[in-house]
C-alpha cells in the first residue's frame, strides 16, 4: 500500500507531505484545486515520462517521493530482488523518489538506487493502479474490450501459444518469400556455377598442388644449368686434379700443422680449417648425390609446364591468386550444393508454412474458445455490478467471432464486441451506440471493480470516474469503492458526496494564492471537518443548517454499512 507521499515544487504544490491510510480515501475540494496533482505525481514515480512544465515557477526542480509498504506484496519484493533494488534497511518498505529539472531533466531512485523509467513501470504495476476519469472511454476500442476479456480470463498459456506461433509462422513466410524472389536470380547464378564448376572439376586441381607445380616447373626448366653447375662446384671443389678446394684446405693444414708446435696460437685455426675439410667434403658428397638424382625430362617438363599454365589461366578468369584457386573451387562447390538444394529448401519450406499457418488456426481456435467461456463470465458479473447501479434492466452481452479470413495477428483471428440493452425491449448493441456517458461511467466503474477483484492491485486510485452519476447511484458507486476498500486501499478523487461519504479516510485540497503565487495543501479531514466539506459539496458556496443535518445523516448511513 501507499504509505506515504511527499511532493516539493511540483505544478501549484510547494510542499506537501501526505499520510495515507487503508481503505477507501475520499479526495475532494474546490474545482480547480489541484485534486488530481497527487495522481499525476504518482504517475510520474510509475514512469511516466516527465515535463520540464512540471516544475514550480521560480524553483529549480521538482521531487516526488512516494513510500509503500511491501507487507503482503510479494510480486513487488520478487522484482525487487530479482532486479537488486531491495532496501538494505527494511524488505517490507518501498521508497521511489523522482526529480525533475527545470530544463526537463529527470532522474529516478528506486531505494536510493538509480532506475530507468522501464524499471518504474515494471515495479509500479506490482504497486498502484489508477483509473483516470477518461478510462472508460477505452471500453468504445475494441483493442480494449479483447484486452478487458484475456485479463479477466487468465489464459495466458494460449495467449502466449497464439504469439509464438505466429512469430514463427511470418518467420517462414518472410524467408518464403525471399527464397521466390531470388528464383530468377537463382537460376542464373547456378548457370553460371554450373559451367565453372565443371571447368575446375575436370581440372581438378589439389590442395597445394599449384605451390608443387610452381617448384617442380622451375626446378625442370633450369634442370640443365642446374646439372652443369652442379657439376662444375662438384669438380672445383673435390675432383679437379690440378687444384680443387679440399686438396687446398688439406695443404694449408698440413704446413700449418708442422708451424703448430712452435706458436700454439694456431691451433684454433687449425681446427677451424680442419672442420672447413669436413664440411667441404660433406658437401661435395651432396653435390655428387644431387647430380646423380637430378633428372632432365623433357616430357614431365611439358606435362607441369601444361598444368602450371592452365592453373596461370583459371586464376585470372576467375580473378583469383594461383595460390587460393583450390579454396576458391571449393567455395564455389559449396555455392552451388546450396543453391541446388534450394529448390528442395523451397518444397521443404512450403510445407513447413502451411504447417505453421495450421498451428496458428488451431492456438487461435483454443483462444477463442477460453475468450468465449470468459466473455460469458465477464458479462454475467458485469452484468451483476451495474444493475446495483441503478441500471436493473441492463443486460450485457459480450460476442467474440472467430473468423478464419481476418487478418491474421498476434492476438488471434477474433473480434470482440461489447453489447448493451439498458430498457426492456430494446435490443443490444454497440456501447457507443446504445449508453449515455453516465451508464458508460457506471460500466467502466465495474469493470475496474471486477478486475481489481482478479489482480488484488494494493493501492487502486479512481480519478473522477464517477463523472455523470448523481443521487442514489452516486451513493450505490460510493458503497461499491467502500466495499472494494475493504480488501485493498483505494483513493477516489471525487465531487459527490454521495461518494465522499462512503470513505473510512478524507483528504481536503484547499489552493491558496496572494495574487502572485499559488499553492496547493491536501488535508485530512477530521469527523467534524468532514461533515462540513460534506455539507458544502451537497449545498454549494452557501452551507445551511440543513446541508449539515444531510452530511452528519450521509456520514452516519454510511459508516453503519
Amino acid at each position: 500500500m501507499l504509505a506515504h507521499l511527499t511532493i516539493s515544487n511540483f505544478a501549484v504544490v510547494k510542499q506537501l507531505s501526505v499520510h495515507l491510510e487503508n481503505g477507501l480515501t475520499a479526495i475532494t475540494g474546490e474545482t480547480g484545486a489541484g485534486k488530481s496533482i497527487a495522481i499525476d505525481a504518482l504517475s510520474l514515480c510509475l514512469g511516466e515520462r516527465a515535463d520540464a512544465n512540471a516544475v514550480r515557477v521560480g524553483a529549480t526542480k521538482a521531487e516526488i517521493i512516494a513510500h509503500f509498504s511491501l507487507n503482503e506484496n510479494p510480486l513487488a519484493k520478487a522484482y525487487l530482488d530479482e532486479h537488486e533494488l531491495t532496501s538494505d534497511e527494511d524488505d517490507n518498505s518501498c521508497f521511489i523518489r523522482r526529480i525533475i529539472s527545470k530544463e526537463g531533466r529527470s532522474k529516478a531512485f528506486i531505494n536510493g538506487v538509480p532506475a530507468s523509467l522501464q524499471q518504474l513501470k515494471g515495479l509500479g504495476q506490482f504497486l498502484l493502479a489508477i483509473h483516470g476519469q477518461n478510462t472508460h472511454l477505452q471500453l468504445l476500442k475494441e483493442d480494449y474490450q479483447r484486452q478487458l476479456i484475456d485479463s479477466f480470463g487468465a489464459h495466458n498459456e494460449a495467449l502466449i501459444s497464439v504469439k509464438n506461433t505466429f512469430t514463427l509462422w511470418r518467420e517462414k513466410q518472410r524467408t518464403l518469400a525471399e527464397i521466390k524472389a531470388q528464383a530468377q536470380q537463382r537460376e542464373d547464378r547456378l548457370n553460371l556455377l554450373t559451367y565453372q564448376v565443371k571447368e575446375l572439376n575436370e581440372f581438378a586441381l589439389e590442395e597445394g598442388e599449384f605451390t608443387e607445380l610452381e617448384v617442380e616447373h622451375k626446378r625442370l626448366s633450369n634442370g640443365q644449368s642446374l646439372l652443369e653447375q652442379a657439376q662444375t662446384s662438384f669438380y672445383q671443389l673435390f675432383e679437379n686434379d690440378e687444384g680443387n678446394a679440399l686438396s687446398v684446405i688439406q695443404s694449408s693444414v698440413d704446413r700449418l700443422g708442422e708451424l703448430e708446435a712452435h706458436d700454439a696460437s694456431l691451433t684454433p685455426i687449425l681446427t677451424m680449417l680442419n672442420d672447413a675439410a669436413i664440411q667441404v667434403e660433406e658437401a661435395a658428397g651432396e653435390l655428387r648425390q644431387y647430380c646423380d638424382a637430378l633428372e632432365i625430362d623433357p616430357l614431365r617438363l611439358q606435362q607441369v609446364e601444361a598444368r602450371y599454365s592452365k592453373a596461370m589461366d583459371l586464376a585470372r578468369k576467375h580473378n583469383v591468386m594461383p595460390e587460393a584457386l583450390y579454396s576458391h573451387h571449393q567455395a564455389l562447390l559449396e555455392e552451388f550444393d546450396l543453391l541446388s538444394d534450394q529448390e528442395t529448401q523451397l518444397c521443404s519450406l512450403e510445407e513447413e508454412t502451411n504447417k505453421l499457418k495450421k498451428d496458428y488456426l488451431t492456438a487461435t481456435q483454443v483462444l477463442s474458445d477460453a475468450r468465449v467461456l470468459a466473455g460469458k463470465k465477464l458479462s454475467a458479473d458485469i452484468e451483476t455490478q451495474i444493475r446495483q447501479m441503478n441500471m436493473p434492466h441492463a443486460k450485457v452481452q459480450i460476442n467474440v467471432s472467430f473468423d478464419e479470413l481476418r487478418k491474421p495477428s498476434a492476438f488471434g483471428q477474433d473480434s470482440v464486441e461489447f453489447h448493451v440493452s439498458t430498457n426492456p425491449g430494446q435490443p443490444a448493441d454497440r456501447l457507443d451506440k446504445v449508453v449515455s456517458g453516465g451508464e458508460l461511467s457506471r460500466i467502466g466503474l465495474a469493470i475496474q471493480v471486477i478486475a481489481s477483484d482478479s489482480h488484488a492491485t494494493p493501492t487502486m486510485i479512481f480519478d473522477e470516474v464517477d463523472t455523470g452519476i448523481s443521487g442514489p447511484t452516486a451513493s450505490i458507486v460510493g458503497g461499491l469503492l467502500r466495499r472494494l476498500g475493504q480488501r485493498a486501499q483505494v483513493m477516489c478523487v471525487t465531487h459527490l458526496p454521495q461518494v465522499a461519504a462512503q470513505a473510512h479516510n478524507q483528504l481536503f485540497v484547499t489552493k491558496q494564492t496572494n495574487g502572485e503565487t499559488t499553492e496547493t495543501q491536501m488535508l485530512p479531514l477530521t469527523k467534524q471537518d468532514r461533515i462540513d466539506e460534506l455539507a458544502r459539496l451537497l449545498a454549494g458556496d452557501k452551507v445551511t443548517k440543513s446541508a449539515l443535518a444531510n452530511a452528519k445523516e450521509l456520514l452516519k448511513s454510511a459508516s453503519s454499512n
